[in-house]
């Protein structure tokens, strides 16, 4: 069996462009830091719902966080992990999730983080790609048993040699064999001999699977640590601040802005496992959180929570909805409601946030726009025939950034960077005058009907202004005549029932042009979507197409 050895593709030219904005550091670093400027300070606060018993509180100070991970790496060490090997872990928002990856630093293993939705098919392949030679799973999660699954799974991945379950409040060979040893001397000195560098792959991320097979993104301290600092400071968010994340720790958002930003900065993190709002503003309330990040239906939920219990989000001050646009009716209800900033993003798996709106942006840059690039980020539009578009036309996106991921593991001629060093991100999109980004949607949602594009996002948020639209969806069915029309799959609001002709109406009245109307209507219970809130349109894309009689469809 050959061990897999992760290494990054840049080249010497694009590393020399990039050291400015590089902090030559690790998150070791920060967390050393941390814990001589505040030992006994909350590093994490875990609520834990998902375990199978009655929630749980947990509460890890920077000092035990730093025992925590150290043990980590004896253990690791007493497993035969080797540098550069892959520890997986799909494990859901707890402290031992972050306390792993500091493990992994230590001993210079890869983490790789991996949703506790996966089943058998996902986890094979992901495991199976990555030949992760531990895998560290919850006993059991929301009534799963992960342990068996594991078991089962393990007979088919010849590099997976240890699995290992983790039970909230002790009793899972976690403890044993990960925290049941402090480190000896010659354990530290072999710590010292493995510390990766700032440029060495540390971190394995599989993209969150919109389109289509995810694929693993490779990620360094360099790029992810200069990319969390710049997040931060856009943002004003400072070691006084309370991060809750409820997003999943084993996305990107979590890992970077749940898990590395609070230690870059010295904040409490606190951890929710199962996204429930009540429980959420209970924890707002008693943490005295005061800021997240996550996507449109969370920022949706917290605000209904507020309209009913406004005193509990008294400490609450910034949230930033990311990975869909945010209508702007709910900005207004949720910026009434929070009496808090509410901030927009864009980002993707391969380079973390890339665009933001500030606390001091108006209102308006938040709904119309997906926020101005980071330091160490450029922009291109490309419009028809190849070339760079004007302000405000729409074309491909292409990103340079000092936060781009090293490539693909084992698909290194995906990653398709040009001979610039411009990334093709799938999305198209347009930049204003300002250099403001609006994400307008996928080249692969792209609807042509008759030879014009749909402006597939204005027309979602002119839909979601309608009162008995909850959610929607606009994506492409095929026509024989015009090529493709529009499709919308609505959750319709509680007590509605639109019709094809009330919504159409809708857009009328908005002035929009009739080839921009959906000519077909699918009334859902819920928009497929990754664990993070993306909606998967390439589901919605297969349903008109397999049961072109469902639905209601116009003249």
């Amino acid at each position: 069996m050959t061990v897999t050895t992760l290494t990054t593709d840049f080249d010497a030219a694009y590393r020399a462009e990039m050291a400015p904005y590089w902090p030559g550091r690790t998150l070791l670093d920060h967390l050393d830091e941390a814990v001589a400027a505040h030992p006994d300070k909350p590093a994490i606060i875990g609520h834990v719902a998902g375990a199978g018993d009655a929630p749980q509180r947990f509460s890890v100070t920077y000092r035990e966080l730093l025992d925590a991970a150290d043990r980590i790496a004896a253990g690791l060490l007493d497993l035969g992990v080797e540098p550069g090997r892959v520890v997986a872990a799909q494990l859901p928002n707890w402290w031992e999730l972050a306390a792993l990856h500091l493990g992994c630093l230590r001993v210079g293993a890869v983490t790789n983080a991996l949703m506790p939705i996966f089943r058998r098919r996902e986890l094979e392949f992901m495991l199976g790609l990555a030949e992760s030679a531990v895998f560290v799973v919850p006993e059991t999660f929301n009534g799963f048993d992960h342990g068996a699954l594991a078991r089962q799974l393990q007979p088919a991945l010849p590099a997976l040699r240890h699995i290992v379950s983790v039970r909230p409040g002790g009793g899972g060979t976690f403890d044993g064999l990960l925290l049941g040893r402090a480190p000896t001397d010659a354990d530290r000195t072999e710590f010292a001999r493995r510390a990766p560098g700032p440029g060495d792959v540390v971190q394995l991320a599989y993209t969150s699977g919109t389109t289509g097979e995810p694929k693993g993104v490779l990620i360094t301290p360099d790029v992810a640590l200069c990319n969390v600092r710049d997040f931060a400071d856009r943002l004003g968010l400072t070691g006084d601040d309370v991060v809750l994340m409820a997003s999943p720790l084993a996305h990107q958002t979590g890992f970077l802005y749940g898990l590395m930003m609070p230690i870059l900065r010295g904040q409490t993190a606190v951890l929710q496992d199962v996204w429930k709002p009540a429980r959420a503003t209970e924890i707002v309330r008693t943490e005295g959180v005061t800021f997240t990040m996550a996507s449109t239906p969370f920022l949706s939920d917290l605000t209904a929570q507020a309209e009913a219990d406004p005193e509990a989000f008294t400490t609450f001050r910034l949230f930033l909805c990311a990975g869909a646009p945010v209508p702007r009716e709910l900005v207004r209800r949720a910026t009434t409601a929070l009496s808090a900033r509410i901030s927009s993003g864009w980002g993707m798996s391969e380079m973390g946030a890339v665009t933001i709106t500030g606390p001091d942006d108006p209102d308006s840059r938040v709904f119309e726009t997906d926020g101005h690039p980071l330091p160490g980020v450029w922009l291109k539009i490309v419009g028809t025939g190849g070339n760079e578009a004007a302000p405000d036309e729409e074309g491909r996106l292409l990103v340079r950034a000092a936060s781009l991921f090293g490539g693909y593991l084992h698909r290194p001629e995906l990653r398709g960077l040009d001979d610039e060093g411009w990334f093709d991100t799938g999305d198209l999109a347009r930049v204003d005058a300002d250099g403001y980004l609006r994400i307008t949607g996928r080249s692969k949602d792209i609807i042509i009907r008759g030879g014009e594009n749909v402006p597939v996002v204005e027309i979602e948020n002119l839909l979601y202004a309608h009162p008995a639209v909850a959610e929607v969806a606009l994506v492409a069915m095929p026509d024989e005549r015009l090529g493709e029309r529009a499709c919308a799959f609505v959750v319709p609001a509680p007590g509605a029932a639109p019709t094809l002709d009330e919504l159409t109406g809708h857009l009328r009245a908005q002035g929009t042009a009739a080839n921009y109307l959906p000519e077909r209507l699918e009334l859902i219970d819920a928009l497929p979507r990754t664990p993070t809130g993306k909606i998967q349109k390439f589901k919605l894309r297969e349903r008109p197409a397999a049961s072109p009689g469902n639905g209601e469809v116009g003249s």
